[in-house]
This record gives C-alpha cells, structure tokens and sequence, in this order.
C-alpha cells in the first residue's frame, strides 16, 4: 500500500486537513467525543497515539486541547510552559479540571532537564503533585545516582529524553541504555525515533534491542540519518513506519506513542493533522 492509500486511511487527519480555519491559523471547536473511549486499545496494539507538549511550545494550552480534540488524540506529556514547575495544587487542579473536559489524560510531564540535585528534587516533587508516575528527564551524567535514589525514594520511573547530534548528552539510545542498564529498572528511556536517526542509528532496531527499558517514544520524521536531516511529517522522511509499528507490537510496547512535530513550530496544524492521519493508518493497515 502505497502512501497516498495511508493517507486515506487517516480519517482524523483528513478531516482537519480540510478545514479552511486550520489553514488560515484559526484553531475551531471540536464536536465532542465519546467520553471514555481514551482508554480502549485494540487487541493488536497496546500502545497509543499521545502528544508530547513540546509540539505546542507557541500556543496555549485551549489551543493544545482542542487541536488534540479535533484529533481524536487522548494523552499529553506535560510541558512546563503550559503547567509551571512552581504551580500550587489548585493551579494543577485547575489544569487537569481543563484536560478532562476535553478527554485528555496528562500521562507524563518533561522533558525535564536537571543539572543539580535541587533540579532533580523539583522535578520529582513536581510530578509527585501533579500525580503522574512519569518523568521525561535530562539529568547531568554524573546525577544518575541520585536520580536513581529518587526513583527508589518515589517509586516513579524516568525515561531520559535523547537529543541526537543536537547535545552531548545522551545523543541515542545506545548512550543512555550504557548509561542505565545497571540501574534501578525504573530509569529507562524516551526513545525519540527522529534524533535518535538523524545520530545514525536505527530506532527500529534500537526499539528492539532496549524494549525493556524503552518507557516512551517520541514519534518524529527526519529527511536524512545525519546531523543534517530535519524534521518532516511523519512518512514523507526515512523511518520506516509500516516496520516501526511491527516491531512495536512484537516488542509489546504499551506506553505512548507521542507526536513531537517539530517542523513550522508556529503554524504546525496542518503538519500534525497528516502525520497523525498517517501514523493511524500505518496501524490500521500493517
């Protein structure tokens, strides 16, 4: 099956493709959803398709929801932009009221970079408050182990976030499974497929490889498998989505499978709206 027959297949990103409002940068109300349906899964996938807040640095959270909405799309790592690291609990209980009432389940927050052990307390204090059992971290190398003594201490896990060519730390999936792989088993990864290529590996096989520590994903397209390539929507670049999602159900994934689009940050709609389309596709027919 050829692309354009994905594409077809990606009823959701079609019909927001077809908006003129989205074209013209206006963001409109979403008809509501079936209340509820975010948490079924299919018998094939136990994974599911998520937003990493990252995508959405240039708009308020009303406009993250109701794109997310208009989507269909259910689950949202947080991003302190839209959620401060120093909000109070009503200020996070406000936050979540707004989430449900569009259907949507903040199931992570981060990235979180830490480069102290005052930054690692913060974060996990953070999470604790804003009640996930998820991190998306990027701690200093030399603060893994007190890392791993929050871990304990809190009982969360941590996935750390790479950046491919972009930083020193932790540039694929191999650097951070070296880096953790005699730690606690609640520090894993976020495996953000696109950098993790544009480094020169292979996320599909790296997927395989460190599943058991792989808690995240960060979908992403890139043009080329070098410091170079950039972001593109999902199936117009080289990673092969059809195998990435096989190699998804043969590993088991069952987290989340979060779009960080990347490319016309401040006019992203129209970009998101495909790839989202594209990845369901991909799901529904391979």
């Amino acid at each position: 099956m050829n692309r354009r027959d994905f594409l077809k297949a990606g009823a959701a990103g079609a019909a927001l493709l077809a908006l003129p409002e989205v074209a013209l940068g206006r963001v409109p109300e979403a008809a509501p959803t079936n209340s509820g349906m975010k948490k079924e899964r299919t018998s094939a996938d136990k994974f599911h398709l998520g937003m990493a807040g990252y995508t959405f640095v240039n708009f308020d959270i009303d406009t993250t929801l109701r794109i997310m909405q208009r989507l269909d799309v259910h689950w949202l790592c947080i991003k302190d932009f839209h959620l401060p690291l120093d909000s109070t609990d009503e200020q996070i209980r406000a936050f979540h009221a707004k989430l449900a009432e569009k259907d949507v389940t903040g199931y992570a927050v981060g990235p979180i970079y830490m480069k102290s052990e005052a930054e690692v307390d913060r974060a996990f204090a953070y999470a604790q408050r804003v009640g996930v059992k998820l991190i998306v971290s990027v701690p200093n190398y030399e603060l893994l182990p007190y890392v791993e003594k929050k871990v304990q201490e809190y009982d969360f896990r941590t996935a750390i976030h790479l950046h491919g060519p972009d930083m020193k730390l932790y540039p694929d999936a191999s650097d951070i499974w070296n880096n953790v792989k005699d730690l606690d088993p609640r520090i894993g990864m976020c495996l953000d497929i696109g950098h993790d290529m544009r480094f020169g590996a292979d996320p599909i096989r790296d997927l395989k490889r460190y599943a058991s520590r792989v808690f995240d994903i960060h979908l992403k397209d890139v043009t080329g498998n070098t410091r170079e390539g950039r972001a593109i929507e999902l199936g117009r670049g080289k990673i092969d989505f059809p195998r990435f999602v096989k190699m998804l159900r043969k590993v088991g994934y069952n987290g989340s499978c979060s779009l960080e689009y990347e490319k016309d940050m401040k006019d992203p709609f129209l970009g998101i709206a495909e790839s989202v389309g594209y990845f369901r596709a991909v799901c529904a027919v391979v």
